[in-house]
């Protein structure tokens, strides 16, 4: 099981709506159903503390839609919280509110310099001993180094090329120090070839399966908290130990958003011993029940 997971920080969606358009999933004509919403992300609390998770909460802003989306706020790492610098200025103004939490709960402050975009945990998830960090679409290359010298931990860089999964934590999600849920179609050859080396036994998903955002799920030890969860992927999870609540946050996908956008670990210490890949069969891992593929595109096995 992981060792973190445990504690999380989330804001209510007091003020969520989607009021502009920086992902393909927004579109402000629609209308968000802020009682469904909120109904929503309460159960998805309730779930989580029956899990074990202890939640802290943040005090949602008017004028700060995505506040909501916890996950963006920064890098935490013990006591240590580097604040994202949004690229997009409708997001920019959540960057004190955060500051301000993490001040008052008494985490240092780091900032990245001021022409380096990152989106937090959003684009970082860690692995083992390594930080990975997603970039092109909402973070910048640059940022790896800038964040490898603030958190002290060895920064593994992945582009990101499919702008429908435009934030690492749509398509990677770390189950235990062995397993991650994995969406190739987002990276690039580079990035799945990283991905393929660093985690001895992935869960690759099919891309019709990535796009129903079930990468983007929470993991409470043995128990993976799902926005959807395609049946293959559901019984592979069981397969291996863990058991799986589906969550829905429709009302949230309107913006792009899933499980774990809800969500920012407040437990990580990053830094950590980095998994063996010793008898691990390539075919077993990279199986989809439909053939073995490569995570790398294109190619196959068999």
């Amino acid at each position: 099981m992981l060792d973190w997971g445990y504690k999380y920080l989330m804001c209510p969606p007091q003020h969520f709506g989607v009021l502009y358009e920086i992902n393909p999933w927004m579109h402000h004509e629609v209308q968000v159903d802020t009682e469904k919403a909120q109904a929503q992300w309460q159960f998805l609390v309730d779930t989580l503390q029956a899990a074990g998770a202890s939640i802290v909460l943040q005090e949602p802003a008017p004028g700060w839609p995505d506040l909501v989306f916890t996950a963006n706020a920064g890098i935490v790492s013990g006591d240590l919280f580097v604040a994202s610098r949004f690229r997009h200025p409708e997001r920019q103004g959540e960057t004190p509110l955060d500051i301000a939490w993490f001040r008052a709960h008494g985490y240092r402050i780091e900032m990245l310099p001021e022409d380096i975009g990152h989106e937090g945990a959003g684009d970082a998830l860690p692995f083992g001993d390594v930080l990975l960090s997603g970039y092109r679409f909402r973070s910048d290359m640059q940022a790896h180094t800038a964040i490898s010298h603030l958190v002290k931990t060895a920064v593994r860089p992945i582009e990101l090329v499919d702008d429908r999964l435009y934030h690492l934590d749509l398509s990677f999600c770390p189950l235990d120090e062995r397993r991650a849920i994995m969406a190739p179609l987002a990276w690039d050859v580079y990035g799945c070839k990283v991905m393929e080396q660093l985690v001895p036994e992935p869960l690759v998903l099919e891309a019709y399966e990535a796009l129903t955002f079930c990468a983007n799920s929470v993991v409470v030890g043995k128990l993976v908290v799902m926005p959807s969860c395609p049946p293959r992927v559901g019984r592979r999870l069981e397969s291996w130990g863990f058991s799986v609540v589906v969550c829905p946050v429709d009302e949230f996908l309107k913006a792009g958003g899933g499980c774990r956008c809800l969500t920012l670990a407040l437990d990580v210490t990053l830094g950590r011993k980095a998994p063996e890949k010793e008898n691990v069969s390539t075919d077993s891992d990279l199986s989809t029940g439909e053939g073995e593929v490569s995570l790398i595109q294109g190619e196959s096995d068999g």
